[in-house]
């Protein structure tokens, strides 16, 4: 049965992941740190937290009145035209191209539509009754004019001021009335909820998720909870755009573990324009890192929307991890082509040594071990040893490349022989288990044949690519041979090579030093 960890318990596990020396010399003197402080150090050391929500303290927040009026009626505005957006939208799905065009056309005039009606609405409403008077006062005296001029000059201003003021009340209403529809048939109309989603991908409409029968919860609360968690996530993906900044700056999203279905992560997929077409084309992919798995995933039907859901998940983690290691190899570089070295980068040296397992200060086996796993590769074992992001092993332990255990930190498997006495490692996010997978090709003995050709390639100035290197890797698995041609396959079928040089939208290029 999967072990249940406590925040606190998934920071510590974190720091011993990343081998943060402050945090285990605290451990190794029996102090106790605080939730607090452990999270100072983990990102002081730039790792990502996995952050908890609640979803009691969440919904009490949103359920909490609303301090200002200006604030709120913008919320009750958003709230409304989203219901509206996403009701057009569910009915549009599904159907070809020409009607969709039409449906969109029509959607696109009633929301401009919509959005006019409130405006004026809620501009009535939010101002003051004296200058509300006085505005109708002047609007009532141009139409008392133009009607004196063009049509009878015995219309009085009084009454003209009387049907402004009618007008007025009229949108007011038909404005209230509408929104209280809308929200009304958000929560209640359970019946269109979870069925067959129909996501528009390469102008093809698919089949992708199953509908799924609630349980202990009644539909309309289910509903709510799945909005919110929703609403959350787009928050958490979809900032409010800043103005223009330098690459560097732009800052990661690490999405939480929200329990989101997949349904809600192709919605924020299509939020963001995140297109694996236009990665292929642009070789840029944004920081976005999921926490875990879509527990649903494998209810996708369209077998290549699966596939692509499960690569937009895992790229942007591949990506991350090898712009890290470049970064240290360009750091080590630097710093062994100078005469004298200061305390602080002697100390970087020996916490490098440590990590890729190199003994006697040999430097030049420490370059040849830092260095970036081909991302081909990564995500073509990824996806052969989680089952494209769908076994027991991914979703209860974020175990993304199937690694041994032997220490009891592990998922027990289901068929193994007798003499096997070995666990699946499990991590508490994603991007740990892609960082272990890195450490495991840079430093296990049974690797140094991979190692061994990615320097050559180093040295010719050729490019690190998946399909050079797939033969090195056959003692990764049993069936040896076999396997590595399984990892060609799926590189080739899935055309994994387009991902070899991508880059994340932040990331700053940097020229390596020749030694």
């Amino acid at each position: 049965m999967k072990k249940i960890l406590s925040y606190r318990e998934k920071l510590i596990e974190l720091a011993q992941i990343y081998k943060i020396a402050e945090v285990q010399n605290y451990i190794k003197r029996k102090k106790t740190l605080t939730t607090s402080q452990l999270e100072h150090i983990l990102k002081k050391n730039n790792v990502p937290i996995p952050k908890d929500f609640n979803v009691g303290f969440f919904e009490k927040n949103i359920s909490k009145p609303i301090n200002k009026a200006g604030k709120g009626l913008t919320g009750f505005y958003d709230d409304t035209t989203g219901g509206i957006s996403k009701f057009t939208k569910k009915t549009s799905r599904g159907v070809t191209g020409i009607y969709d065009d039409i449906i969109g056309g029509i959607k696109r005039f009633f929301i401009s539509l919509w959005r006019a009606t409130c405006d004026l609405s809620f501009g009535i409403l939010n101002t003051f009754p004296k200058l509300l008077s006085t505005f109708t006062g002047l609007i009532g005296k141009i139409f008392y004019e133009s009607f004196s001029i063009f049509h009878n000059p015995n219309i009085k201003e009084k009454s003209a001021n009387k049907l402004v003021s009618i007008i007025g009340i009229l949108i007011v209403i038909s404005g209230v009335s509408i929104m209280g529809y809308t929200i009304f048939d958000t929560i209640n109309n359970s019946s269109d909820d979870v069925q067959n989603l129909k996501t528009k991908l390469d102008t093809k409409s698919e089949k992708v998720i199953k509908k799924e029968k609630p349980k202990d919860l009644t539909k309309s609360k289910k509903n709510l909870i799945e909005k919110k968690k929703t609403d959350q996530a787009k928050k958490a993906i979809s900032p409010k755009k800043p103005e223009q900044k330098e690459p560097s700056t732009v800052t990661e999203l690490v999405l939480p573990n929200l329990n989101l279905k997949t349904e809600t992560v192709l919605s924020l997929f299509e939020d963001v324009d995140y297109d694996l077409k236009t990665v292929r084309y642009q070789k840029k992919v944004k920081p976005i890192y999921f926490t875990q798995f879509p527990k649903d995933l494998d209810e996708i039907k369209n077998v290549q929307l699966k596939k692509e859901t499960f690569i937009k998940i895992v790229l942007p983690l591949v990506v991350a991890e090898n712009e890290k290691i470049l970064d240290d190899r360009f750091k080590l570089k630097k710093i062994l082509a100078k005469k004298m070295t200061t305390d602080k980068e002697k100390s970087w040296l020996r916490l490098k040594l440590r990590e890729y397992k190199v003994k006697k200060s040999d430097f030049k086996e420490l370059l040849k071990r830092m260095d970036i796993i081909p991302v081909s590769i990564a995500l073509a074992q990824a996806a052969k040893e989680s089952g494209w992001g769908t076994s027991r092993f991914a979703l209860e332990g974020n175990a993304i490349f199937g690694q041994w255990t032997w220490t009891g930190k592990g998922i027990e498997p289901l068929l193994k022989s007798k003499n096997q006495d070995h666990k699946i490692l499990r991590f508490p996010i994603l991007r740990a288990s892609v960082k272990a997978y890195k450490n495991n090709l840079n430093t296990h003995n049974g690797y140094s044949d991979f190692r061994e050709k990615r320097s050559s390639l180093r040295k010719r100035n050729k490019n690190i690519k998946g399909l050079a290197l797939t033969k090195t890797l056959n003692k990764y698995a049993q069936t040896g041979k076999e396997y590595t041609e399984i990892l060609e396959q799926i590189i080739k079928q899935n055309r994994l090579n387009d991902f070899e040089t991508v880059q994340l939208t932040n990331s700053i290029v940097k020229q390596e030093l020749n030694l």
